[in-house]
């Protein structure tokens, strides 16, 4: 059987969790990317065919003319309406490709859940090329955020204070990105969290969450995420209806959302597992073939009414993340040890000796630890020590 798995650049996703996962449920695989070169690098002995995969009729045509296809897959934020689209011309199992719009698309989603009358946000869009000036009209409560309609990984999100820094960070942003729409919409308080899920359209499982720190504003990197076995009922049974509302439910999907006085309201939705090598971490502290399900689903197997997922274990994702613009002159290498029950494996995100801007947001991870264990306090202590005694250094 033939998968065709969409992708943008290489991920440590697709690379070390949906390949692997391929592999060993004896799938064929064809990487259908706008970036074959750096795929052919990373992986060698899979078969990769260049296609402008922004473009759902370039995606069928490249398949119809291709190998038949068995499923159609995508881990990308950027491609999930194109890979549901492809599905459904193929007749083969795959998302709602209005559902996957509507995740991806933060202004639409916020219309959505408002018309539903499940939440809404207070928010205005502003296209690619218009004023900003206009968002000043549109009634938003100050602080409020801004950010691109279809961004991802923290990228450009950054909070306003007032109407004059509204319009200024618009434009900043339409300077980096003059093709993209724009999203600003009131401060949501709370304590960020995530949701995890994983469904067949049949059922669906909720694999768990995190509990996500984030740096101080105006940017919002996220620095740590805390395994969380189980939300509150309450809480959990907000944030399911709010997808409900949205029509997700097929596949892995990566929910954040903050909770304030009780209350779950939507940060967005990520229709895909939960990336930055969280999605590792989940496997394993849950202890379940989870790319493995993910893949099936797209075949159209149904999910097992319990995946016999460990529910005692403790896990934690922290990154190290540069303070400033310069040269990375010293990091730790990449390592894999266990200490006091707990496994460690830590991974660099940036070779040293290359120089880079201080981007303030995800693109400024040096480093990731994935810490796993049985008890949340001795977790903790080792994944402490481990940054206490490690030393990345930055020359300007």
């Amino acid at each position: 059987m033939r998968m065709y798995l969409l992708a943008l650049n290489p991920t440590d996703s697709v690379t070390e969790g949906f390949l692997p996962a391929a592999a060993r449920l004896g799938l064929d695989i064809t990487v259908l990317t706008d970036q074959p070169e750096a795929h052919r690098r990373n992986s060698p002995g899979t078969e990769v065919v260049e296609c402008d995969v922004h473009d759902f009729r370039a995606v069928i045509s490249r398949i119809a003319t291709h190998h038949p296809a068995a499923a159609v897959f995508t881990n990308s934020d950027h491609l999930q309406t194109q890979a549901a689209l492809a599905a459904e011309y193929f007749g083969l199992p795959g998302k709602d490709w209005r559902a996957a719009l509507r995740a991806k698309n933060k202004a639409e989603m916020r219309r959505h859940l408002a018309a539903a009358g499940v939440d809404t946000v207070r928010s205005a869009e502003l296209a690619a090329g218009e004023d900003p000036a206009t968002l000043t009209a549109a009634g938003l409560p100050y602080p409020c955020v801004i950010k691109p309609r279809e961004g991802v990984a923290s990228e450009d999100v950054v909070l306003a204070g007032g109407p004059d820094e509204l319009v200024a960070l618009a434009k900043e942003i339409q300077a980096r990105r003059p093709q993209a729409a724009l999203v600003a919409e009131e401060f949501l308080a709370g304590e960020l969290y995530t949701l995890e899920t994983l469904g067949d359209g049949r059922v669906r499982h909720v694999l768990g969450g995190f509990h996500t720190t984030v740096s101080a504003p105006p940017a919002f990197i996220e620095e740590r995420l805390d395994f969380v076995t189980a939300h509150p009922e309450p809480v959990m049974a907000q944030v399911l209806a709010q997808l409900d509302a949205l029509g997700v439910g097929f596949g892995a999907c990566h929910t954040e959302f903050v909770v304030h006085e009780g209350r779950a309201r939507l940060i967005e939705v990520n229709y895909r597992v939960i990336g930055d090598q969280c999605d590792l971490m989940l496997a394993r502290v849950l202890d379940i073939p989870l790319f493995e399900h993910i893949l099936r689903t797209h075949l159209g197997e149904p999910l097992p009414a319990d995946l016999g997922a460990r529910r005692d274990g403790a896990g934690r994702v922290e990154y190290a993340c540069a303070d400033r613009a310069g040269t990375l002159t010293a990091a730790p290498a990449a390592a894999d040890r266990t200490v006091d029950g707990v496994r460690l494996t830590y991974r660099p995100l940036r070779e040293v000796g290359t120089e880079h801007p201080h981007y303030r947001t995800n693109r400024d991870y040096l480093g990731v630890l994935r810490a796993t264990g049985t008890d949340r306090s001795a977790v903790d202590r080792v994944s402490d020590a481990f940054f206490a005694a490690e030393r990345w250094e930055i020359s300007s």
